[in-house]
């Protein structure tokens, strides 16, 4: 089969497109043929070990995982003899990034508990744009953020992978939404029913009298301390993703002032997960939620597809398909 893989840690010029032996299912494993993949941010943490931290689970010195890839949509081709969710020609998808990567070829066997089925409104390409970035933006709304209805919401970064998520899945329960993007994604936001939209180029909502119940910082470089001033009473910050110096902020003043004060600030890590894959398939097939992709590439172009997703303006998902 044929593969894109790392052996050392590094810019997208380290990646290599190569032959390698299809892998043979174990007894609790699923062989998928896929069909197509995505890039998240955890992908380019894995390609390049950074930062430094993230290879004391990566591998310290060069990548303990050759294949990165952790979104996958594809079609069940063989099953182990323990496998029971699951039988050849099943379309599913899933997030592989919990059970060593690998979805940036064209075969991979997982556990079977790391899938779900596809659902059967989006096609390969919009399921493998779903798994990590749509679990991302539930966990981190429903369990980090205690979302309730009539809650004001504010995504910042609403317009990329996790943010075109969160907006959606927030409006699923029942919270009034703001999304803060650039002035070329506000017809994304409407699109995706988004109640607010806030032109960073134009507006800094941390200036602004309105309060938030809820934010979820998904991008973007502003202090712990303009998320605070622009929370309400009891309200709560959840950092997903940002610059280096708010993740820092995020991990070490956010406890401090959640102990100290009513408002409570963190950051949390997405767990790859079955139950909530499937409760976004649902959402999904219901029409609640879709998938926003901004290019497609081919795996022979997955270095491109990382320069493209480096640059941080992609509006939504970056897929590749086999």
């Amino acid at each position: 089969m044929k593969a894109i893989v790392s052996y050392k840690y590094g810019p997208p010029d380290v990646l290599e497109l190569t032959e390698m032996e299809k892998p043979i299912p174990e007894d609790n494993q699923v062989l998928v043929k896929i069909h197509a993949a995505s890039v998240n941010y955890g992908n380019l943490v894995l390609l390049k070990g950074e930062p430094f931290l993230a290879r004391f689970a990566f591998g310290l010195l060069k990548p303990k995982f050759p294949i990165p890839g952790g979104d996958i949509a594809g079609q069940v081709e063989a099953i182990g003899k323990d496998v029971t969710e699951f039988q050849p020609g099943d379309e599913v998808f899933g997030d592989l990034s919990g059970c060593g990567w690998g979805g940036f070829a064209e075969y991979v066997s997982v556990p079977e508990n790391v899938l779900a089925l596809k659902p059967a409104n989006l096609s390969f390409e919009e399921a493998a744009a779903v798994p990590m970035a749509g679990v991302t933006a539930l966990q981190g709304l429903r369990d980090k953020g205690k979302i309730q209805s009539g809650q004001k919401v504010l995504i910042n970064g609403a317009s990329g992978g996790v943010g075109t998520f969160a907006v959606q899945i927030a409006k699923s329960f029942g919270a009034e939404v703001t999304g803060v993007c650039s002035t070329r994604n506000l017809d994304i936001l409407q699109s995706l029913g988004s109640d607010h939209a806030i032109d960073y180029s134009k507006e800094d909502f941390s200036q602004k009298l309105q309060s938030y119940d809820l934010i979820l910082g998904v991008n973007g470089h502003k202090p712990l301390s303009a998320y605070k001033r622009t929370l309400s009473p009891n309200g709560i910050f959840v950092h997903v993703g940002g610059s280096g110096a708010q993740m820092f902020q995020a991990m070490v003043l956010g406890p401090w002032i959640s102990m100290t004060g009513s408002k409570k600030m963190g950051t949390f890590l997405q767990r790859s997960n079955q139950k909530d894959l499937i409760y976004i398939k649902e959402l999904l097939e219901a029409g609640k939620v879709k998938p926003v992709i901004d290019r497609c590439y081919k795996l022979s172009e997955v270095p491109e597809a990382f320069r493209y997703f480096e640059e941080g303006h992609a509006q939504g998902k970056v897929v590749i398909t086999m």
